[in-house]
């Protein structure tokens, strides 16, 4: 993604192998890793997160827009507080999927909404017809904010990642309208 996205808060960058201590934050919580899909166990350390961070990195390149990885950075003080994805869903590779992960003390503060609105949009405009947020059954803070983006609740699979999962699909039209100043 060249430039970086940025909301009235938030900035959408490419991660850096420097973001591991934020990352850990993140991805390194037991309350955030417990939800990933697919499942992940949390990264234990900070060797390991720099591993995770380069393997990330280095994909990105060779990635299909729009897919990716990004880190979440707050305006404010530029402190990474999430990670967002685009990627193709398992088994067939025909559904995009849109995630979004914060570190737990920055939940509540709609960064996870705000940003992926914004990522939509940026998908919408590269040509990209429909996203897919997937979610374990019991994870009502991803259900919230996939309601919040204006993402519409689809069913119960357990087609994607071998897991039970509660779908939402987002396409342009469902967008909520953006604000005028």
């Amino acid at each position: 993604m060249q430039p970086p996205l940025r909301t009235e808060r938030l900035e959408v960058r490419d991660w850096a192998v420097s973001d591991a201590e934020a990352a850990h934050r993140i991805y390194g919580a037991e309350e955030v890793a417990h939800w990933l899909t697919p499942a992940m166990h949390r990264v234990e350390d900070l060797g390991a997160m720099r591993a995770v961070l380069q393997a990330w990195e280095e994909a990105q390149h060779n990635l299909v827009v729009p897919s990716g990885r990004w880190a979440l950075e707050r305006l404010e003080d530029g402190r990474v507080v999430g990670g967002l994805v685009i990627r193709m869903l398992p088994p067939f590779e025909e559904d995009l999927e849109i995630g979004f992960q914060l570190s737990p003390d920055a939940w509540g503060n709609g960064y996870a909404t705000e940003a992926g609105i914004a990522l939509s949009r940026w998908a919408f405009r590269q040509g990209v017809d429909e996203l897919f947020a997937v979610a374990r059954p019991n994870n009502r803070k991803a259900a919230a904010t996939a309601r919040r983006m204006g993402m519409e609740w689809v069913g119960e699979t357990s087609k994607y990642y071998g897991m039970r999962l509660n779908v939402y699909r987002i396409r342009p039209a469902d967008l909520p309208a953006v604000p005028r100043a």
